[in-house]
């Protein structure tokens, strides 16, 4: 093989030569850093046209139409076995403002946690922290509403219709749950010593997730107060911030640790958690109906 030819020298404007030039790094476009985020994004925005084209108003639609594109209801999930609802629930919004508020809270969460968690660990914290906070919101909707049913069930002598249970039971909607599920991830691994980043600006984008979700819960709990006008799935929220604990618990930050090591703590996650969400299910399958 011949040798390689020289790398040509340039003159500079002083007269001395100068190494050539180094190529120019491209910047990665902000989705692709992303990816999984600004999927989830339009996911949800797509499923909120599509209601919107369907005649489902955009900015106070109906029970119905909401359960016609899988909200969340204790009645259809635990009498009708429509399980699916489970999931369909937090791509589907109850009109514009909540759609917008939720969205740009998954945009800010998602663009911290996905560096950290890759793109495979975002989709699976959001579907399952969202599975976990409307688990754990049909087990707190049956519970309150049972004896109502009961009484309803006796009286009629037999099954109650749809409608019936509808009137029963609220329907839950809304990616609040996973975003809630995001800020527990983040509260676990934002402590974590292998990030390369200091420890006074890991401890002031902890403390802000912190606030966030605090500030949040505060508010839910508000809405509680008889005419307040705005209705709060606390449980889902609860439920995905309490999974996004759990689901961190065995991960390292992407950043910062050896990817099999991540790879491997990522499968024990994703393996707790099913099983824990699996193990639930079944509960409440079994709950007298």
């Amino acid at each position: 093989m011949g040798t390689p030819p020289p790398i040509p020298e340039i003159l500079s404007p002083n007269g001395s030569y100068a190494p050539p030039p180094q190529p120019v790094r491209r910047s990665r476009r902000s989705w692709s850093v992303a990816p999984a985020t600004y999927l989830l994004l339009g996911i949800n925005c797509l499923v909120f046209l599509a209601m919107v084209a369907t005649k489902v108003s955009p900015m106070n639609p109906t029970i119905n139409q909401l359960m016609h594109w899988g909200a969340d209801n204790a009645g259809a999930v635990l009498i009708q076995g429509q399980w699916w609802r489970i999931v369909t629930a937090m791509f589907v919004h109850v009109g514009l403002i909540h759609l917008a508020t939720n969205m740009w809270c998954l945009w800010n969460l998602g663009l911290l946690a996905e560096p950290l968690v890759g793109s495979a660990g975002l989709l699976s914290a959001y579907i399952l922290t969202g599975a976990a906070g409307n688990l754990l919101s049909t087990f707190v909707n049956w519970w309150v509403t049972y004896p109502e049913l009961s009484y309803l069930t006796k009286k009629l002598h037999g099954p109650i219709s749809a409608d019936q249970l509808l009137s029963l039971f609220p329907a839950g909607a809304g990616a609040s749950g996973a975003v809630f599920g995001l800020a527990g991830v983040l509260i676990v691994l934002l402590k974590s010593p292998r990030l390369p980043v200091p420890t006074a600006e890991l401890r002031k984008l902890r403390k802000s997730v912190i606030y966030f979700a605090a500030i949040n819960l505060v508010i839910g709990i508000a809405t509680l107060v008889p005419g307040f006008g705005v209705h709060i799935d606390n449980m889902a929220h609860i439920g995905g911030f309490l999974c996004g604990l759990f689901f961190a618990t065995p991960l390292v930050p992407r950043i910062g640790s050896p990817r099999p090591m991540f790879q491997r703590r990522l499968r024990i996650a994703l393996g707790m958690v099913v099983g824990w969400l699996v193990l639930f299910s079944f509960y409440l399958s079994q709950l007298p109906k």
